[in-house]
């Protein structure tokens, strides 16, 4: 156990201390920074406000004093903010207390300012066209509306309101468009209720219905769903497991090469066995991926603390995380060693890794999927089937209707059942294929070795 020891601290600090290594593991947080703060930023500093006319052509007479109400800048700013405050209140109950005004104005760009200009009722369409053609004037066309007669008021032995068309310039950006969409249909429904004697805010108080926050009642208590952050959890935890096996198997098998290209394996098996060599890298490199997720994790929960939506994590999933992610690791940090030490240099082991990277990419894509149906039969049956089950037993556990305790102590008993195997099976291929040169092997040799030991 001491030779054990030793090896795996030798291998956790020459990973550790290799810049490479340390610029790796922050890349992915630096990349998730500047797409979260930066990348907005510079959007919106690159995207001047759009200013322009907007032709009415109001067939009712209503809508348009209506229209220029509710396309001022202020009424367009206020209605952003309003929809982005209902989104991130249905996305993550709670949040929404978090995120400021600038917040909000700042991922929703800046306001444009659009200057109404209402045409005669008996205009010629095809002529009030020609103003949206691209051309030298003291101000840009945008767009014409028309309004049709019956928006209003119902036509004779109709049940359905008439609405508008909408004529746009070439130049028009998307954003923009949408503010007209939303401005137009503000302004109809305010003319139609004022059309019908109706008191606005009484109609929206009678149509308004306060959806609650769900609790999920279980035989071991009562949870609050959280249902935006429950279909981002399973991929979100997906991910970090898939990223710490990652880290520690690929460097695992890449030394165990580099060893054995170079004969250092050699001067290493005079002192110490073959199996105490594989397991003290393995435990190295597990105690590397270990700190990896510890990183990650951590920056997770502070982010959360920062928005004070840390309550919306429960702390048992940070523990079933490590255990799923000790089981996953040592199944797939087994075989990548078995690789390393067959074939004597990386372009060899590409044939070998496919199937394996198959094996484990398949659970982590699914993971979103099963986090949407975690009590369906194939989630269920996925349980149980090693190696994808510790990625699909934490996606269960992640949603909003967590499993049973007794499916979640099965999977980690077949876990362990499949890890002690890997390692088993590993040690064989270890034992032979260190000291092999030649033609690299495929799976039916590596199956041939390990029968042989």
């Amino acid at each position: 156990m001491k030779k054990i020891g030793l090896i795996a601290q030798r291998e956790f600090l020459a990973t550790v201390a290799n810049r490479g290594f340390v610029i790796g593991l922050l890349i992915m947080p630096a990349i998730i920074a500047v797409a979260a703060f930066i990348g907005p930023r510079l959007m919106n500093a690159s995207s001047p406000q759009v200013r322009g006319t907007v032709a009415v052509v109001d067939r009712t007479g209503r809508v348009a004093p209506e229209l220029t109400e509710v396309l001022t800048p202020a009424a367009i700013e206020a209605r952003r903010r309003e929809n982005a405050r209902r989104a991130m209140a249905q996305a993550a109950p709670g949040a929404g207390q978090a995120v400021t005004d600038q917040n909000l104005q700042r991922l929703g760009g800046t306001v444009p300012d659009l200057r109404l200009v209402e045409r005669p009722d008996g205009s010629d369409i095809e002529r009030e066209k020609d103003f949206l053609i691209p051309k030298e004037q003291a101000e840009r066309g945008l767009a014409l509306i028309v309004i049709r007669a019956d928006a209003v008021a119902r036509a004779a032995g109709q049940s359905e309101y008439g609405g508008y068309d909408l004529y746009v310039s070439p130049t028009l950006d998307d954003a923009t468009e949408s503010v007209i969409h939303d401005g137009v249909r503000q302004a109809l429904v305010n003319a139609r209720l004022a059309a019908g004697n109706l008191d606005r805010e009484v109609v929206e108080a009678t149509m308004r219905v306060s959806r609650p926050q769900s609790v999920i009642v279980t035989a071991a208590g009562e949870q609050q769903t959280q249902r935006g952050l429950t279909r981002a959890l399973p991929f979100i935890l997906g991910i970090l497991m898939f990223i710490g096996v990652m880290i520690g198997g690929q460097t695992l098998m890449t030394s165990t090469i580099e060893e054995k290209s170079s004969r250092v394996v050699e001067v290493l098996l005079a002192t110490v066995s073959p199996f105490e060599l594989m397991a003290g890298k393995l435990l190295g490199q597990l105690a590397v991926g270990l700190l990896a997720m510890a990183i990650y994790v951590g920056m997770g929960l502070f982010v959360l603390y920062s928005f004070a939506m840390l309550g919306l994590i429960d702390p048992m999933l940070v523990l079933y995380l490590v255990v799923f992610f000790l089981i996953t690791y040592l199944v797939f940090g087994a075989l990548m060693t078995a690789i390393g030490a067959s074939v004597s240099q990386m372009a060899d082991a590409q044939s070998l890794m496919g199937p394996v990277m198959m094996l484990l990419v398949l659970p982590y894509i699914l993971s979103p999927m099963i986090g949407r149906a975690p009590n369906s039969t194939f989630s269920v049956a996925m349980s149980f089937l090693p190696p994808f089950n510790t990625f699909v037993m934490m996606s269960r556990l992640a949603s909003d209707s967590p499993p049973p305790a007794w499916q979640v102590w099965l999977t980690v008993g077949i876990g362990l059942a499949a890890a002690y195997a890997a390692v088993w099976f590993a040690g064989k291929v270890f034992k032979i294929g260190l000291l092999m040169h030649g033609k690299p092997p495929n799976f039916a040799t590596l199956i041939r070795w390990a029968r042989a030991a």
